[in-house]
């Protein structure tokens, strides 16, 4: 079952969105500079605030629980934290992020003392409080990067931080940071952990490679996923040595992925449907299309149709535009809306097309507690 909804009359690509603690409120940006806060009322949308003080396109957005402050960074090279005050409006704060280029992603710490923007400029900036002059700064992780970094996600030692770029690779690095935490205890990707030492470096190149569009940690943290520009969903794990389990789809290229148990991980892109695979025993599998009402090829075929339409007749009827799934354009953002990583109950998906859709994965829960590789 699921839910689809569009807010007001907003018809924009949804970059990005992210959920309040209590899932009754949704930030999220409309493809520009600004990012819009709704609340829902039963089955309805109403819009709380504008969060309006960045200058170029929002790129990334992340709603911390506990401390409810919302992190944004942009295309203008600025991250902002925000907090809301009495009267229920919110406040930027700037984050000194010392960046040439485009901040491209950000995610808050499991802990929510810090949080990590990656950027054009080919380094990580990894950003706290310093109480001591009252504002929000920021360390560097910098080698070996030598590309755009895409995307990140914290292991839930809230010490250890994963970053795909689009050089092809996948790197794990310490985000220590000393001022604020006590040292970090050993782990499956290793113990020596001061600021920006290396941990692990995955090379996605292998039939043909491609740029790595999200990175996800399991919820145990010995196991880190992502997904590139190949169609490729990959499993790094910290109990085989770091051995890299991978597996090239038939689909479209993903775009974003998160685990839903520590078996089994959601993944969604240019396909326009979340897809269900599971990890046991060292092997990737194919489990489910989410979308039931999924009918047609779900590879590139239908997009072929379109464009010999195009090209023989120089127009396209409605059938060859209408794609048979909820979402009518890539998947650009999955979020976990009931749950967490150890055990989800649903997630939310937003794309291209403007719309929000909720999941629920009772449906496939037999699939998911019985996960077993043939």
């Amino acid at each position: 079952m699921t839910e689809q909804h569009r807010f007001g009359n907003n018809i924009n690509p949804i970059t990005c969105h992210a959920w309040n603690k209590d899932k009754t409120q949704i930030a999220f940006s409309p493809n520009n500079h600004e990012v819009h806060i709704y609340k829902r009322l039963g089955n309805e949308w109403k819009l709380l605030d504008t969060l309006n003080q960045h200058d170029l396109r929002v790129m990334g957005i992340d709603w911390a629980p506990n401390t409810n402050r919302i992190v944004t960074c942009a295309a203008d090279r600025n991250a902002y934290v925000w907090s809301q005050d009495k009267d229920g409006k919110w406040k930027p704060t700037l984050v000194l992020l010392r960046i040439n280029r485009a901040a491209t992603c950000v995610k808050w710490s499991p802990d929510e003392n810090k949080f990590a923007v990656g950027s054009g400029a080919r380094l990580i900036s990894v950003c706290y409080f310093e109480s001591e002059n009252d504002w929000w700064v920021s360390k560097h992780i910098k080698k070996p990067i030598r590309s755009t970094v895409t995307c990140l996600d914290w292991h839930p030692n809230n010490i250890l931080l994963a970053a795909g770029s689009t050089d092809f690779k996948v790197r794990i690095f310490s985000a220590y940071i000393k001022d604020i935490e006590n040292a970090p205890e050993a782990t499956q990707w290793g113990s020596k952990m001061p600021l920006g030492q290396l941990m692990g470096e995955f090379v996605n190149s292998s039939a043909g490679g491609g740029w790595v569009h999200n990175v996800s940690f399991s919820p145990d943290g010995n196991k880190l996923c992502w997904v590139s520009h190949d169609s490729s969903v990959n499993v790094a794990d910290a109990t085989k040595g770091n051995a890299v389990y991978k597996l090239n789809s038939e689909f479209l290229p993903f775009l974003s992925c998160t685990w839903i148990s520590n078996k089994s991980i959601v993944v969604a892109g240019h396909s326009c449907i979340p897809i269900l695979y599971g990890y046991n025993n060292s092997q990737l599998n194919f489990i489910a299309k989410l979308d039931a009402s999924q009918k047609k090829e779900s590879g590139g075929l239908s997009a072929m149709r379109m464009f010999h339409s195009l090209d023989k007749q120089a127009r396209t009827e409605n059938s060859d535009t209408n794609l048979d799934s909820i979402h009518q354009n890539a998947i650009t953002c999955v979020c976990i809306y009931i749950g967490n990583k150890q055990k989800a109950a649903k997630i939310s998906t937003s794309g291209a097309d403007g719309q929000l859709v909720i999941w629920d994965l009772n449906s496939l829960e037999k699939s998911i507690q019985n996960l077993r590789i043939e």
